[in-house]
């Protein structure tokens, strides 16, 4: 017994001593983990921000193309308004809830110049109170300019920007907001080349 309990004694004393020579290296790692609590907190604090104008959108959610959920209240010339719905994290949206302003959101489809009759396709097509998907690739004015979704059943959804130009209710126009020479303009733009070629073979 008395053996047990002097073991049991030098390991905790060599713990200690281990402690005490790795001092510095405990309290970074506390430190560490201590800051990756508050970036985690901070990041969740943005994503269940709710949005009430184009300028309250943080520069990097649109530089990483964010992809945002909203209620369609109206169609209008200038674009779609939005309400944003955000994500919902129990503790930290009741807080926000509080303070949040209300606000809609312009969204313009982004690379399509829409046609009188794509003005009232879209009218009749979405509906008030309608959830869609915008993804952020641009912020003009007041603007976003989106690439924009609808559902279409369980597992489907459709991109109104390519939905315009397959039925010839627009044309392709410069995307607002994308590099020109960036990787993901021309991956897009070829997308909605793609769809209103669609639209023009057919009418040939």
């Amino acid at each position: 017994m008395a053996e047990r309990r002097s073991g049991v004694a030098e390991a905790v004393a060599r713990l200690s001593e281990w402690a005490d020579a790795h001092l510095g290296l405990l309290r970074s790692l506390s430190t560490g983990m201590a800051v990756a609590g508050v970036l985690v907190l901070a990041r969740s604090v943005r994503m269940t921000t709710k949005f009430s104008k184009a300028l309250d959108i943080p520069v990097e959610f649109v530089e990483k193309n964010v992809k945002l959920r909203g209620k369609l209240h109206r169609v209008t010339e200038k674009g779609l308004e939005v309400e944003h719905i955000p994500i919902s994290i129990p503790f930290i949206t009741a807080i926000q809830r509080k303070w949040q302003s209300k606000g809609l959101l312009l969204v313009r489809l982004a690379g399509v110049e829409l046609a009188p009759s794509g003005m009232a396709w879209l009218q009749q097509e979405l509906k008030p109170h309608q959830m869609i998907w915008f993804q952020l690739l641009g912020r003009e004015d007041l603007a976003l300019e989106c690439l924009v979704l609808v559902n279409k059943g369980r597992f489907l959804s459709m991109c109104l920007n390519e939905e315009i130009l397959r039925q010839g209710l627009g044309r392709t126009a410069h995307i607002k907001g994308l590099h020109h020479d960036s990787r993901l303009y021309w991956k897009l733009h070829k997308r909605l080349l793609r769809a209103e070629f669609l639209y023009t073979s057919r009418c040939v």
